[in-house]
């Protein structure tokens, strides 16, 4: 993810980058609460999305006597779905991150067992691998692939 787009998930939680204090354990209170704000606030906004999605389709909907008109609503309709279905998934993983939370068993990696790491959290609040993790995994889908 770019930096841009990590900080605006920041922002739309209205939330500061962390600032870590000196032999503060991870994955403490405040650093919970602090991606709590930022996956509800990510969460909401793609909800929202759904909604307005939902209700321009409703609204926009007609029934083109010229079929190139159709064709290129129909398009624009299905761009739109297919990037909702993504979101849809996304607000999947966004409630299933929450709940690690709420367990206390997040920021950890799935398959080493060590810290994730805070920015690479702030960057991608649903990671649940760790930085070596991941590229290992994608070097084997590459090999896997082709």
């Amino acid at each position: 993810m770019p930096k841009n787009k990590a900080l605006g998930i920041l922002a739309l939680a209205g939330v500061e980058p962390y600032k870590e204090k000196a032999n503060e354990e991870y994955m403490n209170g405040s650093q919970l609460e602090h991606f709590k704000k930022i996956l509800d606030a990510w969460r909401i906004q793609l909800r929202e999305e759904v909604d307005r999605t939902v209700t321009h389709m409703q609204d926009e909907a007609a029934n083109f006597p010229d079929p190139v008109d159709r064709a290129a609503q129909e398009e624009e309709f299905s761009l739109e779905l297919r990037t909702r279905d993504r979101e849809r998934k996304l607000i999947k993983k966004i409630e299933k991150t929450l709940q690690l939370i709420e367990d206390d068993d997040f920021g950890f990696c799935n398959s080493c067992g060590i810290e994730i790491g805070i920015r690479r959290l702030e960057a991608r609040p649903t990671a649940d691998l760790c930085i070596e993790c991941k590229t290992l995994a994608e070097i084997k889908e590459r090999q896997l692939a082709g």
